[in-house]
């Protein structure tokens, strides 16, 4: 007849290793991630540069999905070639003044879209 050895007790595995590789990890992602870029809008209040207003009106209205310029309504592929014939010199104001159910997105959009064709000072007027 075999005679087996006494059986050992079981072991528990250590938990050392496997937090040692998780504080690895948690430390290789948080010097691998590349973190979000603030980015700001260059917007001015009405009124607070001093700056005056000279040539004709240069009123942007917009909502969540149409633009107005001085109450026109306007495609926004054409808005910017709109203004800048509206613009004595290529610093002059342009004001921007939300509808009723603009939201900041829509601030944003319009700024980049008319930011993006070289006019630079914009101004917010509140609802």
């Amino acid at each position: 007849m075999f005679r087996f050895a006494a059986p050992r007790p079981a072991r528990r595995p250590s938990l050392t290793p496997m937090i040692d590789v998780v504080f690895l990890l948690l430390v290789f992602f948080m010097l691998a991630a590349r973190f979000g870029q603030d980015v700001g809008l260059t917007l001015a209040p009405a009124g607070s540069d001093g700056a005056r207003y000279d040539g004709p009106p240069r009123l942007v209205e917009f909502d969540t999905s149409r633009l107005w310029l001085n109450g026109a309504e306007t495609a926004p592929d054409a808005l910017p070639d709109a203004l800048e014939a509206l613009m004595p010199n290529p610093l002059a104001l342009v004001i921007l003044r939300p509808r009723e159910g603009a939201s900041v997105q829509d601030l944003t959009r319009v700024t980049d879209m008319l930011q993006g064709a070289g006019i630079a000072r914009l101004v917010v007027l509140e609802p």
